[in-house]
């Protein structure tokens, strides 16, 4: 036998060696059947940025605690990146209306002039104006008779808001109206600062139809009297005017639920409610039915124990998170019932209710949670897919800055939503269930047994070539 054949033999065996070596160091697949659940998304606009509130049953079947197991994919198979974020309040502006008092005052001096004039004013012992009259010297070309200027009582109620906006109605038989007024405010009716200046107009077709431009609206600040003047125009006694206030209110986040019935627990008085990792459970109650009853009692989880012996047996321990005492009373026909119990936002795949009421009637189990956003980027071939249920799947969201670079929370608030349609369940190649991250554990145990074996392997394989080698130089 010559050398070059026996070069090609020592090649082949090391490269049969080093297969076992490859097939161990091989990447999983991450394609969208290695996943048990999809959601299909639609997306109606053209954004490419999109937000998506995530449903319940991505909590119900997503198999880590993290959502690691989270994924996007277009209808290609492609990925796309996305980012988790934790839900904000969400400011609703409204705005509230303030009745307004008006008083018309005559206080004779030019149009279009707004020399300060002494304004006497009754009150009462809340500020309330009572009647309002004018001390003003005498000033060449000034109007005679008729009102020239409206003082405006917004009450006691304006002291705690801002106000923004006034708004005008006009008087009955006046249909068309133009002028150009000043806006004064004060806290004490006697000294006064300009706050705004605005036209005001009525204009009527002939068809009866309305134009019309009767707000004045001012940078928001809190006063509580107000005078109104004339730059243009005839003075009127409107109507009516009401102050408006913005309202800022923050709304939390919308929260998530689940009810659970109970199953018999590992110990006398334990309650057991299968529920999911994935659930960031931050409230938790009890649903105790028609009956009434005070339950003291404790929530928790068990923990499996090795045997200190060493044998294949275990020993199971509760764990308690947190107590609370439940009750539902009728008492003078009203009914009392205890609500939910803050805790630290905790993943249990189960949870266990220890009572320590004899003979009650297992109640269910109530957890509350406030599902996270998903902020994705809409650039692959819709429709798309959400998928989740692999307890063995690296992470694979991304950070804000790498899908909405630039984007301000108020924009990310306000982003276009998707929506989810119906759960679709695929036979998995990936293992799910209760011992889906034990299995998972096992599998990454064997392809280490796997990875040492060809290792040991290629070992023998390159010794005995050294072995032939030597034996063929002598």
């Amino acid at each position: 036998m010559s050398n070059i054949p026996k070069a090609s033999l020592y090649l082949a065996a090391l490269a049969a060696a080093s297969s076992p070596l490859a097939l161990a160091e091989a990447p999983p697949s991450d394609l969208p059947g290695d996943y048990r659940h999809a959601l299909p998304l639609t997306v109606s606009g053209k954004e490419s940025v999109v937000q998506l509130r995530l449903p319940k049953d991505v909590y119900l079947h997503a198999r880590t605690a993290d959502l690691r197991d989270l994924r996007l994919f277009d209808a290609q198979g492609n990925k796309l990146a996305f980012s988790l974020q934790e839900p904000m309040p969400r400011a609703e502006r409204s705005r509230r209306d303030l009745p307004v008092r008006l008083f018309g005052v005559q206080t004779a001096r030019p149009a279009g002039s707004l020399a300060d004039t002494d304004i006497e004013v009754q009150r009462s012992g809340d500020g309330t104006v009572l009647s309002v009259s004018a001390r003003t010297r005498p000033v060449t070309g000034a109007a005679n008779g008729g009102m020239d200027t409206l003082v405006l009582d917004l009450g006691a109620s304006a002291a705690a808001a801002t106000i923004d906006a006034l708004r005008f109605t006009l008087p009955a038989g006046v249909s068309s109206y133009n002028a150009r007024v000043v806006l004064e405010v004060s806290d004490d009716l006697k000294h006064w600062d300009t706050a705004g200046e605005t036209d005001l107009s009525w204009l009527v077709n002939e068809r009866n139809e309305t134009l019309a431009s009767d707000r004045m609206d001012f940078e928001a600040r809190a006063f509580r009297y107000a005078r109104l003047s004339w730059r243009q125009g005839k003075p009127l006694q409107f109507a009516g005017i009401t102050a408006e206030s913005p309202l800022n209110t923050a709304l939390a986040p919308q929260v998530e639920r689940l009810l659970i019935q109970p199953k018999p627990g590992r110990f006398a008085n334990d309650h057991v409610y299968p529920a999911s990792v994935a659930i960031p459970v931050q409230r938790i109650g009890v649903d105790l039915g028609e009956q009434n009853v005070v339950m003291p009692a404790q929530l928790g989880h068990y923990v499996e124990l090795p045997d200190r012996e060493g044998g294949k047996t275990s020993t199971w321990h509760f764990e308690p998170l947190a107590a609370a005492t439940f009750y539902q009373l009728t008492q003078g026909g009203k009914r009392r019932a205890s609500g939910d119990i803050g805790i630290t936002p905790a993943h249990q795949a189960e949870w266990v209710l220890r009572t320590e009421t004899a003979g009650a009637a297992a109640p269910a189990l109530r957890l509350a949670w406030t599902p996270s956003t998903v902020v994705f980027l809409a650039n692959g071939k819709p429709p798309y897919r959400l998928a989740f249920g692999r307890a063995d799947a690296k992470p694979g969201a991304s950070s804000l800055a790498q899908v909405a670079p630039g984007f301000t929370p108020a924009e990310i608030a306000v982003l276009e939503s998707a929506l989810a349609g119906p759960l679709q369940t695929s036979q998995a190649a990936v293992t799910e269930g209760p011992g889906a991250a034990d299995k998972a554990a096992d599998a990454a145990r064997m392809r280490m047994f796997a990875l040492w074996g060809a290792l040991l392997a290629g070992v023998g394989v390159l010794s005995f070539m050294a072995w032939r080698l030597i034996k063929q130089m002598k």
